[in-house]
């Protein structure tokens, strides 16, 4: 069955991530990444601090394989260390270096320890942190302390897929201190962002306008031209009223001579 051999293949990844966390201490171990090669195994570690990992003339190394060999039955494991570049955006590096804090100078300073850790977790880039530390700090009653920055997410697919979490444990002379680091990085996007997309204006080709010019042969009526009329000049009609007037007066002295 493949689904058998894929969560087999994934327990024994946590198995060794588990085991490497539990041998490298005090390096700074972050997470663990197992690949499968044709030469074999390849385990890639990845730690802020490299060369504690690897050891005096890779001696951390070679004890290592040696042990992954006899324990998970590995063929060929390869060892690679890799440099984490930020630290402090790290949840288990963050864990680690309280924890070793604690361990070093007592539960008098944990409030400092705390608010320091706090800073440089925000000053490098986070969008919000929370720390609690539990336990006898720093009477003999246990209570929970918390220290938070910013904006961290409680539930939601947000809160279980972006949020670097982390738990250890302190063994101090009082007890058992358990310490739970979460980081909030800044490159998640949440549920509640929502960005409108400015879409550019869509330029359609401008195809050339051609004009066709065509010809309509015009209607002939055949019609007879027609005459403007004449315009009578001004002498013409003075001629006509003189002619008028003469005969007006011939008539009235025929009448005058008849009576």
């Amino acid at each position: 069955m493949m689904e058998r051999e894929f969560i087999s293949q994934r327990i024994k990844e946590y198995q060794i991530q588990e085991f490497i966390d539990h041998s490298l201490g005090n390096v700074g171990h972050s997470h663990t990444i197992m690949k499968k090669t044709p030469m074999g195994e390849k385990i890639v570690v990845f730690a802020s601090r490299p060369g504690l990992v690897v050891g005096r003339k890779g001696a951390n190394i070679k004890d290592l394989t040696k042990t992954l060999k006899k324990k998970f039955n590995l063929e060929n494991p390869q060892i690679e260390i890799s440099e984490v570049e930020n630290i402090h955006m790290d949840a288990n590096i963050v864990a680690e270096k309280i924890v070793s804090s604690l361990e070093r100078f007592g539960t008098n300073r944990f409030k400092g320890v705390g608010h320091k850790m706090m800073e440089k977790v925000m000053e490098a880039g986070a969008r919000g942190v929370e720390i609690i530390i539990s336990g006898k700090v720093p009477g003999a009653r246990a209570r929970s302390w918390r220290f938070y920055m910013g904006y961290v997410k409680k539930c939601g697919d947000a809160a279980q897929m972006a949020l670097l979490t982390s738990t250890r444990a302190a063994q101090l002379k009082p007890g058992v201190v358990g310490i739970r680091v979460s980081i909030m990085p800044k490159n998640v996007r949440l549920p509640d962002d929502v960005r409108m997309r400015v879409l550019a204006p869509v330029v359609q080709p401008q195809t050339p306008i051609v004009e066709v010019k065509t010809e309509v042969p015009a209607l002939v009526e055949a019609t007879e031209p027609t005459e403007k009329p004449k315009r009578r000049s001004r002498k013409k009609k003075e001629q006509k009223e003189e002619q008028k007037e003469e005969t007006k007066e011939e008539k009235k002295e025929e009448a005058v001579h008849e009576a």
